[in-house]
Formats: C-alpha cells, sequence, structure tokens
C-alpha cells in the first residue's frame, strides 16, 4: 500500500473515531437527566400527576429561577450530606418556589383550557439508578372542562445549561385509558387519548434516539463490525447481542432484577475495551490473515474456535448492556399488558438503529477489504485501537467516579 493510501486511509479512520468520541463524557448516559410522571385520576374530575426529578438539578434549576439562593443553600447541603431527611425538608420549607418551577414548566390541560394545580402532601424523597429524586403530586382542577386531555412537559430544559436532552417519561392509567409516551423539547406534548401508532411511534423513537445518543453502546457495535471477518459472524454476533440485553432489559425494567449502576456503568465500558481489544489481538497475532476463519467451515454460519469463543464473550456482555437500556425508561410499576408493550417497542427502536448501522458500516468494509486487504486492515485495526482506548478511559472513570 503507497503511503499516500496510507495516509488518507489513517486520516479518514481517525476522523471516524475524532467524529465519534470528541467531547463524550465518561457516563454517556450521564449526561442527559429524566423525569419520571404517572398520571391517574383524582375526585372531582380532578387529574392526579406524580412527579419524580432528579434532586439535585430541580434543586439548582428552582433556585435560579427563583433567584432564591437559601433554597439552594439548604439543598445543596443537604445533596452533599446525603440526608435524605434534609433533602425533603429544604424543599419543603421552599415548597412555593419548588412548586412553581414545575407549574411554569408542566401543565395538563382539557378541552385547550389549562388546568388549575394544586400541592397535594409533601415533598418525599426517593431513589432511581441510584440517585436521589424528589417526589411531588399535584392535582389539577379539570371540572366543567370536556374533550381532550393534553399533558406537556419542558422540565429541565437545554436552556438552563445544567443538563442536556432531558426527557419525560409519562405513564396514565385514567377512565380505563392506559399506557406511556416519552416527551422531549422536540416533542414536549401529548394526548392521554392517544391512538395505537402513536403510543408505538413514541417509544419506538424513544428507544432509537436512545441508542444514537449512547455513544458507549454505538462504540460496542462498531468494535463489532470491525473485528467481524464475514456476514455470518457480525450477524451471528449481533443476533447473541440483542439475545441478550433484551432478556436483562426486559427483567430490569419490570423491576424482576436490580443492579446498581456501580457494577453495569464501568463493565459497559470494559466491554467495549474487551471487545475492540480482541481484534487487535487478533491483528498482533496473525498479521495480515486477522480477517481470515481459522477453518473454512460448510454452513453458512458455521464459525470457527475463536468465532464461537467471541460469540460467548459477545452475549455475555450483551447482558449487562440490556441493564444499560433498561435504566433509560427507569419503570418499575407493576406488571402490565400496557407496560410490557412500551419495553417491547422501546427495544424494537434500539434494534433498528443497530441493524441499520450494521447494514450501512460492514458492506462498505467488506468492500474495502476485498479491493485492498491492506487498507481494510489498517482501518478497521485504527478503528478498533481507537474503540479500546476510549473504553479503557470510560472504564477507568467509571470506577474512580463511583
Amino acid at each position: 500500500m503507497s503511503q499516500r493510501v496510507r495516509r488518507t486511509v489513517i486520516g479518514i479512520a481517525a476522523a471516524v473515531i475524532g467524529f465519534l468520541t470528541a467531547g463524550q463524557p465518561a457516563f454517556a448516559h450521564g449526561f442527559s437527566s429524566t423525569v419520571y410522571v404517572h398520571v391517574t385520576a383524582a375526585d372531582a374530575g380532578r387529574v392526579r400527576t406524580t412527579l419524580e426529578l432528579e434532586y439535585d438539578l430541580f434543586v439548582v434549576s428552582a433556585a435560579d429561577y427563583e433567584d432564591d439562593d437559601p433554597l439552594f443553600r439548604a439543598g445543596d447541603a443537604a445533596f452533599q450530606a446525603g440526608d435524605t431527611e434534609a433533602q425533603a425538608a429544604a424543599l419543603n420549607t421552599h415548597a412555593d418556589a419548588a412548586v412553581r418551577y414545575v407549574t411554569e414548566r408542566f401543565s395538563v390541560a382539557a378541552g385547550g383550557t389549562a388546568c388549575a394545580p394544586a400541592r397535594v402532601g409533601d415533598f418525599t424523597m426517593g431513589r432511581r439508578e441510584g440517585v436521589p429524586y424528589a417526589d411531588l403530586r399535584l392535582d389539577w382542577d379539570c371540572a366543567g372542562h370536556g374533550g381532550d386531555r393534553r399533558v406537556t412537559s419542558g422540565l429541565l430544559p437545554d436552556s438552563e445549561h445544567y443538563v442536556t436532552g432531558t426527557k419525560t417519561i409519562v405513564t396514565y392509567d385514567i377512565d380505563g385509558d392506559s399506557g406511556g409516551a416519552a416527551l422531549d423539547a422536540d416533542h414536549p406534548s401529548f394526548s392521554i387519548s392517544q391512538s395505537w401508532y402513536q403510543w408505538f411511534w413514541e417509544f419506538f423513537r424513544l428507544g432509537a434516539e436512545h441508542l444514537l445518543t449512547g455513544i458507549d453502546h454505538i462504540l460496542f457495535l462498531l468494535a463489532l463490525i470491525a473485528g467481524s471477518r464475514r456476514l455470518r459472524e457480525i450477524v451471528l454476533a449481533a443476533t447473541s447481542f440483542t439475545l441478550a440485553h433484551s432478556v436483562t432489559f426486559m427483567l430490569a425494567a419490570l423491576g424482576l432484577v436490580d443492579v446498581s449502576a456501580r457494577f453495569v456503568e464501568p463493565v459497559i465500558a470494559l466491554s467495549i475495551a474487551v471487545v475492540a481489544g480482541w481484534y487487535l489481538w487478533r491483528i498482533r497475532r496473525r498479521g495480515g490473515h486477522a480477517a481470515d476463519l481459522e477453518t473454512a467451515g460448510r454452513g453458512h454460519f458455521s464459525l470457527d474456535r475463536a468465532g464461537w469463543t467471541r460469540l460467548g464473550v459477545v452475549f455475555c456482555f450483551g447482558l449487562v448492556h440490556g441493564l444499560g437500556f433498561a435504566g433509560a425508561l427507569g419503570i418499575d410499576e407493576a406488571w402490565s399488558w400496557t407496560l410490557l408493550g412500551s419495553l417491547l417497542v422501546f427495544n424494537v427502536g434500539i434494534e433498528v438503529v443497530q441493524l441499520t448501522i450494521i447494514a450501512l458500516v460492514f458492506p462498505l468494509l467488506t468492500v474495502l477489504r476485498r479491493r485492498s486487504p491492506a487498507a481494510g486492515l489498517w482501518v478497521t485495526g485504527l478503528i478498533s485501537a481507537g474503540v479500546f482506548v476510549m473504553g479503557l478511559v470510560w472504564f477507568t472513570q467509571r470506577v474512580f467516579a463511583f
């Protein structure tokens, strides 16, 4: 391979790695936040919403919005101390400011008319994914307002500069209707009387966006593609990964399995480094024959010994990735067919994006390997090296962060 071609190949690979890794935090899921809302019926034509907001972000945002320094100082001190009673007390002492912040950004309307909110009880504290969440109940007086009921959320917006890409996960069970929706800045509102295809799109979109914005999962998939020698290998690897993460995703989201993020997040990072490093080790051991199968195999899906071992490793890591996917929804309510359907559609969104990436990237690498085996080896090797380094960096950061 000529020096000019080699420089071009290196430049392309470096650009891909740089694009994927530039500015990414140690916790690929940590740059955003999720608000949880459950909607039920109250008496006298009112609608009750139970909101859960990430405590430290909520305190900072509410204090900044209201220019309430005492709220910030009390709330931050309670957060740093890890004292849940003090956290709830800080919010209850400054309840008017905290509630105003929420009701300025979250609303319920009926028949096109805004319903009037009223706080029900005190703020209480809970936990999700290992971090404290503040719980707030609001009753919305919709009496006399007929027609479609609509929920709108703009909580913890990007404009506050404390968090990026907040999603509000809404579930509802009211007047015989049940379901859910995922709201964000581009889709801030939905109707409780939504059709089945609107419900399907809400959770399909959430699953697709979660994979696309989860750079750690993207890099893991890229490492799988770069290290796969034949179509059969990437198909089996993707299938193994899908089956594994689907199992743990469903179990965790349904509350049947609970594994701490202290374990999940570092292992996800480690899986990225291991899968990428596996291919680098093959290049070191076999050189220009790294992309060859050690045994020919007669069936369409036959693999050599190394391929089957790699498949088992991918399956094990897929189990851990499923726990990471489940954290995006954070639903721990009791079993229901609606909940199961939402989880399945969320998973379908993940898989469609995953298969699309494979369909776009793997054929390009295959063509490159056939036309210039040396160039193919350089590109896949450099991509794997970049992914390997990022995986180790994230692993180290996440271990020490916990």
